[in-house]
């Protein structure tokens, strides 16, 4: 592998990953290998990089054999299965569910009872070394250290609460750049495709010229789910609370499961739990039921979401400074 790379003329690697462009710089000699590259600088060279020839080397065959990696198709999941643990006391968990592409559960028990621990575990593939004790088994076997350790091309896409950017980029650069990295056609398309679905979830709008580090929470977090549904190669998506982002959660929730993923999510909202195929209720650290919904919760949801839009009515309502002088009849306790 090695060998074959090095090979490589600086051009050919400078378009498979801007990362080896960026660091690199511009060069003379584009059709320079990289090994008589490599071998060609000097010690002001190496300070200008920060890096020792060894170290640079290695870093720039990961660049290249990441960006090889992305253009490849990732193997396509059959079934995520998961493998009882313990509980906070140390009791056993009965727990063996699997989970196929297109599935959607929600993960529902009260606040600190282990909902966070739960997806941790998938997002880790634990094997037994996590304190839950859990085992997580891809297509039936044991993840190959390799796969679950990749910092890149990773199966499992987490969103997390609380979603900060540090990076100083426009919104439409970051899109475009991961873009890029994944090798799809026409970047500027996909990324604009990106956040036009990533403004129909955000309750204010944004443009591709905002930076990053402007954006406000639920922002951030519509951008991710866009990203993640549209561009994402990892086909197991992880959401935690996405009721706190702000965002329009079912308009979010529709888009993920378009998308043929395994979509599995902690949360505290009844509709969201009920939308699910199958809800994993969790007390003590450990899975206490894995309820299928019926029919019956299925039809109550009608009602629930009726009364929910009432509220976000509502909620626009006082966000654009009018005042709630009279409640809708709905509301009324005599109605």
């Amino acid at each position: 592998m090695s060998a074959h790379l090095l090979a490589l003329k600086l051009d050919e690697a400078q378009r498979l990953n801007p990362a080896f462009a960026a660091l690199i710089g511009p060069t003379p000699k584009p059709d320079l290998s990289l090994a008589d590259w490599l071998a060609s600088l000097d010690g002001g060279d190496l300070d200008r990089l920060k890096f020792s020839r060894i170290e640079l080397e290695a870093h720039l065959l990961a660049l290249i054999a990441e960006a090889e990696g992305f253009r490849t198709p990732v193997t396509r999941l059959r079934e995520l299965r998961i493998l009882g643990g313990r509980d906070k006391t140390g009791g056993a968990e009965n727990l063996d569910l699997v989970l196929r592409p297109g599935a959607i559960v929600s993960v529902v028990g009260p606040t600190g009872s282990g909902k966070s621990r739960f997806l941790g575990d998938i997002e880790c593939l634990a094997q037994g070394d996590t304190p839950s004790g859990r085992r997580i088994l891809i297509d039936g076997e044991i993840p190959d250290p390799a796969r679950r350790w990749a910092a890149s091309g990773k199966l499992v896409a987490q969103l997390s609460q609380n979603m900060n950017f540090v990076v100083d980029l426009t919104v439409g650069d970051f899109i475009e750049m991961h873009a890029e990295c994944r090798a799809v056609d026409a970047p500027e398309q996909v990324a604009a495709e990106v956040i036009a679905c990533a403004n129909r979830l955000a309750g204010e709008k944004f443009s591709a010229n905002i930076s990053l580090t402007q954006l406000s929470g639920g922002q951030s977090r519509a951008l991710m789910i866009a990203d993640v549904a549209l561009l994402s190669s990892s086909p197991i998506v992880l959401i935690d609370e996405i009721e706190n982002a702000g965002i329009n959660r079912r308009q979010a929730l529709d888009l993920l499961v378009a998308s043929d993923k395994i979509v599995l999510m902690s949360t505290h909202d009844p509709i969201l739990a009920l939308h699910a195929q199958k809800r994993i209720v969790i007390a003590a650290g450990a899975v206490a039921q894995v309820i299928e919904t019926s029919a019956t919760e299925r039809a109550h949801l009608a009602a629930l979401e009726h009364y929910d839009r009432l509220m976000s009515d509502l909620r626009e309502t006082l966000r654009h400074g009018a005042r709630l002088e009279t409640l809708p009849p709905q509301f009324s306790p005599f109605g």
